[in-house]
């Protein structure tokens, strides 16, 4: 393909000269998505491929509740996941240390409360 001065061009030189690079572009990504097609790789349809690679990978655990770990004065808890609740950080500015308010992982584990599933499928 011959170099073009895209400076001396008017508008109209500019849309074909864009609508030939989308139709080469088109037909590039036709041409690979049949070469993934013949590899057993699926397209989403954006142009990325789907698969064991592809794509975001997220936790199993994504969304899942835990048991509270800690419990305030007032009976509000948080699970140690994510950021320090308010209630807890003034608390412990008063001066009080985090292992004060620990919830009894023993008596929660006895109550079922804390107790872990197998994310394994049953055969």
């Amino acid at each position: 393909m011959p170099a073009t001065n895209l400076k001396s061009l008017d508008v109209e030189g500019l849309l074909l000269l864009r609508a030939d690079i989308d139709k080469r572009l088109a037909q590039k990504r036709s041409e690979l998505e049949q070469q993934l097609s013949r590899l057993g790789v699926e397209s989403n349809g954006a142009g990325r491929p789907r698969g064991a690679w592809g794509g975001r990978r997220t936790s199993p655990m994504k969304g899942r509740k835990v048991a509270a770990k800690f419990r305030g004065p007032d009976g509000e808890t948080w699970a140690g996941r994510g950021a320090r609740p308010r209630w807890l950080s003034a608390l412990i500015k008063q001066g009080h240390k985090l292992e004060e308010y620990a919830i009894n992982q023993a008596a929660a584990a006895r109550k079922g409360v804390g107790a872990k599933r197998s994310l394994r499928k049953k055969k």
